[in-house]
């Protein structure tokens, strides 16, 4: 203030001054200090290969990685990502260099550093907390399924996301990426926008290469929709690939984990290790024939050659940017031998009505049954507790309500006809008169949408200004969705969706690495203030 009122004021050598000190700062572009690391756009070949070449050690990736999420997160531009780091991280990756000196490899992922979204259960020094002060302290009994297979792989869990509070499924006008524990999480293209959610954090800290891969949680839209605005490639696999036990859930028809990762195949080969038959998780056992050791086999620059694939145009004039992104999404599909067939609905009437009231109910037995699996002297006996928690608490409340908890709360068991009824007309609005039905008639191998829009202005008081999102087919479905980047607006990223049938993650990760592949999307953030 001082500088710019003797700006305006000054003559002679103080006004050349002045004027050389703002030029200077002005001229200095953004974010430039932030870019500056070593392991910037590494991806998991080229750390590997760095493994091998014996160019650094396990130990030297993690203490860098773990330097930079001290950098941007906790201090810079306070991104806001991660909510915790691994106070074991150092040891485990000392552990990790051991094996790979005798010789030992537990694979592609061995030495990777990986971030979890804080509603997936860790047994070791750190809380899970799904953002919620209520859980600050509370450390889970056992590893989740996830967890345990990335250990077993040899990936290195540097630390948990943050995320919008209990993946954003708590009360009205809540603002994506805001969590009591970590407070909000920044879009690190554009700090003052949103980084979508409720897997803020997760891709944050992938786009900002806080670290390689994260792993996210979607009900609907909570993969791809961050993943679009941040920039990165997100699955969402078929219910039922990936187990959900030891995950904090709302919806057991609709929840799944899905990788998060700069580019197709970090994320395919993410998948590969997640995928297993988890006695826990019925659904798991039902998909074990449609599973895949590797999904890197279906990485294909020719993926889209001879492929038909419908372009779900509901959203189309309502961002004329998107469209034009849209529109180059397809000349390039079109020019690289793919037929493209205009599409304008799927989900048959009142789908998403009774979607919302399946997950009221599956929201509370779920909670339910997670608390108890806390074990004796557990934070939270029940939903109803929560409630009561919040009700007292002085920040949980402050931004937003918890309308959609109370109304869980009201809601009877899953043997009730109302819940049996919703789910029925739910699966069958969204299946056989939906995407299957879509897919059958036009004869398609895949459906494309924009993911969204660009980023809107983080706003606490009037919370999440979405204009569209595309995720609720295929979340509702329960079916497959992938992310790609597809251009920026403005210096923010969007995202084009690739998604279709049931267990179609081999067809679509083929067209998704050939889109990927062929335009080269992905742009690294700026760190920008102010637009």
């Amino acid at each position: 203030m001082y500088i710019s009122r003797l700006f305006r004021g000054g003559t002679g050598l103080l006004s050349i001054l002045c004027c050389l000190l703002v030029f200077s700062c002005k001229g200095k572009p953004e974010g430039k200090e932030y870019n500056d690391f070593r392991f910037l756009e590494y991806d998991i070949r080229t750390l590997q290969q760095g493994y091998a070449d014996r160019r650094y050690t396990i130990r030297e990736i993690t203490r860098a990685y773990l330097d930079r999420i001290e950098k941007l997160d906790d201090r810079g531009p306070e991104l806001r990502a991660v909510i915790c780091t691994n106070p074991d991280a150092m040891a485990i990756a000392a552990e990790l260099d051991r094996e790979r000196a005798q010789g030992l490899s537990r694979g592609p992922l061995h030495g990777i550093p990986v971030v979890l979204k804080d509603n997936i259960d860790t047994h070791d020094k750190m809380p899970v907390t799904a953002g919620s002060r209520a859980l600050k302290d509370s450390y889970p009994l056992q590893d989740s399924f996830i967890a345990e297979k990335l250990r077993e792989a040899g990936a290195l869990i540097l630390g948990k996301a943050n995320l919008s509070e209990w993946a954003n499924f708590r009360g009205e006008l809540s603002t994506s990426g805001w969590s009591g524990v970590g407070g909000q999480t920044r879009n690190p293209y554009v700090l003052e926008r949103n980084p979508c959610g409720s897997s803020s954090g997760s891709a944050v800290a992938v786009s900002a290469n806080l670290t390689v891969l994260a792993i996210g949680t979607e009900t609907n839209g909570s993969v791809v929709c961050p993943a679009h605005a941040n920039g990165i490639v997100g699955i969402k696999p078929t219910v039922g690939l990936i187990s959900r036990s030891g995950i904090i859930p709302i919806s057991r028809t609709q929840d799944t984990a899905g990788p998060m990762a700069r580019s197709v195949r970090d994320a395919a080969l993410c998948l590969s290790v997640l995928t297993g038959v988890d006695p826990a998780d019925e659904k798991t056992v039902a998909a074990k024939a449609h599973m895949h050791p590797d999904y890197t086999v279906f990485l294909d620059k020719n993926g889209l050659s001879g492929k038909h694939i419908g372009y779900y145009t509901a959203f189309r004039g309502i961002n004329y940017k998107v469209d034009a992104r849209m529109d180059s999404a397809v000349a390039f599909m079109e020019s690289q031998g793919a037929t493209i067939t205009e599409i304008e609905h799927i989900l048959a009437d009142s789908t998403e009505h009774y979607s919302f009231g399946v997950m009221l109910y599956e929201y509370k037995d779920g909670l339910n049954k997670y608390f108890a699996s806390l074990g004796p002297g557990r934070a939270l006996e029940d939903l109803k507790d929560l409630i009561a928690f919040n009700e007292k608490d002085s920040l949980e409340l402050k931004y937003f309500n918890q309308k959609y908890l109370k109304m869980a709360q009201e809601k009877g068991g899953l043997d009730s006809p109302e819940y049996k009824k919703a789910l029925r007309r739910m699966l069958e609005g969204s299946r056989e008169k939906g995407i299957d039905r879509v897919m059958e008639e036009y004869d398609l191998d895949a459906i494309i949408a924009p993911t969204g829009t660009p980023a809107w202005k983080t706003d606490l008081v009037n919370g999440d200004s979405f204009q569209f999102g595309s995720s609720s087919p295929a979340a509702i479905s329960g079916y497959p969705n992938i992310t790609v980047p597809m251009g920026s607006i403005g210096g923010l990223p969007v995202g084009i969706s690739f998604f279709g049938r049931a267990w179609s993650e081999p067809v679509l990760i083929g067209i998704a690495y050939a889109y990927e592949q062929g335009t080269k999307h992905r742009t690294i953030p700026r760190y920008l203030s102010g637009h």
